[in-house]
Formats: structure tokens, sequence, C-alpha cells
């Protein structure tokens, strides 16, 4: 991400940039930015002015019930369907390689001995994929992995969904044609890790 902050000002904006772009139809609030892109809010609301400043996104008031029924006025920020450069900034901060070069690997190493990693969905381009991550070994630290996926939906900009399995239940899932495991094996994916060609289905070795 190193090229790309210098290229746009910085990772915080990339990150705000990133969630804006993978959830074009959604508003969020300062409080919301700060959150899923974990940027400090002063930070989060200094990064919204530039962007609304620039047409990247806009600002409007809704009206929200708080408690008791009092209502209140909200600023939101929604992506600018018409900014002239959209596509571009788009295909440019969504490309997937430059999602796969960021440390995938070195990111996950705290979580464990990793046998197989597959990743697909949005570090490859497809929307349709079942999941994002695809994960599979023995008494990995599912604390840190949750907390690696928060880190990591902050830079990507969308919630992603991840699948954990011990190499136990995996083999079996694997020789039953599970859904899930065929959903994500069987269609477009990368293998990052695949210590003794775990993903190769029994009848095909």
């Amino acid at each position: 991400m190193e090229t790309l902050a210098k290229l746009f000002g910085g990772q915080a904006r990339i990150k705000i940039m990133r969630l804006f772009l993978l959830n074009m139809y959604q508003s969020f609030t300062v409080d919301d930015v700060s959150t899923r892109s974990r940027v400090m809010h002063a930070g989060a609301r200094r990064e919204l002015s530039a962007l609304v400043a620039m047409g990247f996104i806009k600002h409007r008031l809704i009206t929200k019930e708080g408690a008791r029924g009092a209502k209140k006025k909200v600023g939101v920020y929604t992506l600018n369907q018409g900014f002239s450069y959209l596509q571009p900034i788009k295909d440019l901060l969504i490309d997937p390689n430059i999602l796969l070069q960021e440390d995938l690997l070195q990111r996950f190493k705290p979580i464990g001995k990793i046998k197989l990693m597959v990743v697909a969905g949005v570090f490859i381009g497809d929307e349709k994929s079942r999941a994002d991550i695809l994960i599979v070994g023995d008494k990995l630290k599912k604390n840190v992995l949750q907390q690696v996926v928060k880190g990591l939906e902050s830079e990507v900009g969308k919630e992603l969904d991840y699948v954990l399995f011990e190499t136990e239940e995996f083999m079996y899932r694997l020789s039953m044609y599970d859904k899930l495991v065929s959903d994500i094996l069987d269609f477009p994916h990368e293998k990052l890790i695949d210590l003794g060609q775990l993903s190769t289905h029994p009848s095909r070795k």
C-alpha cells in the first residue's frame, strides 16, 4: 500500500476510498468510517472533508431517531457516482493484483502453521465467490485470526467472508464433496499455501 499511499495522500485516505468504492450505494457517518477503516475519528473527519472537496464523495444531512424518540440531524457520506475519475480510481485501488501483493502471508503468519490458504472473492475480483479466504490448519489462534481479518478489512474496504477448518474436518468435507468447500475450490481462486496438496480431491490425484 506504500506506493498508493504516496500517490493518494496517505494510507488513511486509501482505506476510506476503498470503503466507499466497495460499498458504492451505502451511506456512512463519520463514526462508521472511523470504525470500518480503523482511522482515528479526527483523521477520518479530515479525510472525508478532503474527499468531499474533490467531489469523490457527497455529504448530506439525514434525520435519525435517537433515544426516547428524539430526532436529530446526522451527516452521512456517500460515493459520488458521477465523479469523473471514478472508474480509473476503482481499477487502481481495487486491483486484485495489488491486494494480493500486500504481504498477505506475512499478515497471517502469527495465527500459527497454516496447511492450506486459499483466497478468492475480493482478492481476485470475483464478486460471486462464496468466501474471500479459506484457511486450513490445526490449533490455529482464532482470536489472532479475527484481529488479522479486521485489520485487513479496514484496508480492503469491505467485510471479508472467511472460512477456517481443522485439517481433519476439511479432509472429510473434501472427500464428501461438501458444497461450501466445492464452491470455493471448484471456482476461480488463488492458492497461497498448499502443504501436501491438501486441496486436491483424492479421486483427482
